[in-house]
């Protein structure tokens, strides 16, 4: 490790990684109490306080309910928080806990709760404080799942958080937006993203609606327990510190005398994540550092844009709608390089199926559509998640499959045409 990798964050190095949320009037932090998101919160307050329009800062502490000590690092995290001036909400995770997945319901059940937590405030933007190794850490476990190209560019440093489901998509524009103001399409969601911050904040000041196991504590008397509106306004998610190695934000804190929580899961063997993390410095004896592992994410991100770009070209050229189907000319999908085919297929199905298409099952249909089509075949149909592809007369047709034998569709739910 660089001597500069463990150099505290300086303030002119603060005032950069939240130099383009200035116009930003409320913002959400997630403070678990670690290191990191200690940090986050150390630095945003350096960076408010150098402001003459200063935003408001909300520091959101979620209480999973899984360790004994977390109770007393919520209240450790808002005394911290009151010394630095900023508001601190607890939220609590409630209800039944799952045996297997236990991160991944944690992690949805988090973006929710801090969803939820930032419609309450009015605010349009949720930092986090993944750090350069948690991108590293990303990118391997991705890798030994066998991730494509889209999920080997680890997290992006702005995402748009689906706020039913608790899942960051990814955002057009790989830095935080010049000015404050979302540029451009994203093909996660079309729809388009032109204001800026404070617009989006007030447009997010109607909630949507949340389970009714996610309890949320610590808001004001008048907000607490009273569900607005729904609102379509999405949130951003936006990860300030994910270039900076987290020696960097320990060493921010020791110097500040800041003391900070150790949470024990994070060694936990029984978790990838955590097995991975303790091979991290023996893959770095190799050369494989952190921050090269982060240099490829960011290279395959630009690899991925660049494909996207190419896919919305053919799109555009080689598929149509025909009442509630969408069509595909054969023989130019059969002439298109296969990582361009498949994005296409992708984004063709997308309309029409039930949710996602996992990349084994999606690489699969296009083997067996390509087979057909350099074979002439008469008629091909085949199923995936919920839609209905079919080769006939040079056509490849996507839209929604039939219903099952009693109305119901290939997800157990009454289908709806």
């Amino acid at each position: 490790m660089r001597i500069a990798d463990t150099e505290a964050v300086s303030a002119s190095e603060a005032s950069a990684l939240f130099s383009e949320l200035i116009d930003t009037p409320a913002l959400v932090l997630a403070v678990s109490g670690g290191p990191d998101s200690t940090a986050l919160m150390v630095l945003a307050a350096r960076w408010r306080d150098a402001l003459a329009k200063k935003p408001k800062l909300i520091a959101v502490t979620i209480d999973h309910g899984l360790r004994a000590e977390s109770k007393r690092e919520a209240a450790d995290v808002g005394r911290l928080a009151r010394k630095l001036g900023i508001a601190h909400r607890v939220l609590r995770w409630t209800g039944r806990k799952p045996k297997t997945g236990l991160q991944e319901a944690a992690r949805a059940a988090r973006y929710l709760l801090l969803a939820k937590a930032a419609h309450q405030e009015g605010a349009a933007v949720i930092l986090t404080a993944h750090t350069l190794d948690d991108q590293a850490e990303t990118v391997l476990i991705r890798l030994t799942r066998g991730s494509g190209l889209t999920g080997l560019g680890g997290m992006q440093r702005v995402m748009t958080l689906d706020t039913r489901s608790g899942t960051p998509s990814p955002h057009p524009n790989s830095g935080l937006p010049e000015l404050g103001t979302f540029r451009g399409r994203s093909r996660i969601d079309s729809t388009s993203t032109g204001q800026g911050w404070g617009e989006r904040a007030r447009a997010c000041r109607s909630g949507p609606p949340y389970p009714t196991s996610l309890r949320l504590v610590g808001l004001s008397p008048k907000g607490r327990g009273k569900e607005k509106k729904p609102s379509t306004a999405p949130l951003y998610l936006v990860r300030p510190l994910l270039d900076l190695p987290k020696a960097r934000l320990v060493a921010t804190l020791r110097a500040a005398k800041i003391p900070f929580a150790d949470d024990p899961s994070n060694r936990d063997p029984r978790f990838t994540r955590a097995r991975l993390r303790k091979l991290m410095p023996v893959l770095a004896e190799e050369g494989l550092t952190a921050s090269r592992v982060a240099r490829l994410a960011r290279r395959l991100r630009q690899a991925d844009q660049a494909l996207e770009t190419a896919v919305d070209a053919n799109f555009a050229v080689l598929v149509q709608r025909k009442g509630r189907a969408l069509i595909i000319e054969a023989a130019a999908f059969a002439r298109l390089p296969v990582e361009i085919g498949l994005r296409l297929l992708a984004r063709t199905l997308a309309p029409v199926a039930e949710g996602p298409v996992k990349l084994g099952k999606l690489e699969a249909l296009k083997e067996s559509l390509d087979a057909a089509i350099g074979t002439d075949a008469a008629r091909f149909r085949r199923s995936l998640a919920g839609a209905m592809v079919t080769l006939r007369h040079g056509e490849i047709s996507a839209e929604p499959a039939p219903p099952r034998r009693g109305g119901k569709s290939a997800r157990g739910k009454k289908r709806i045409v």
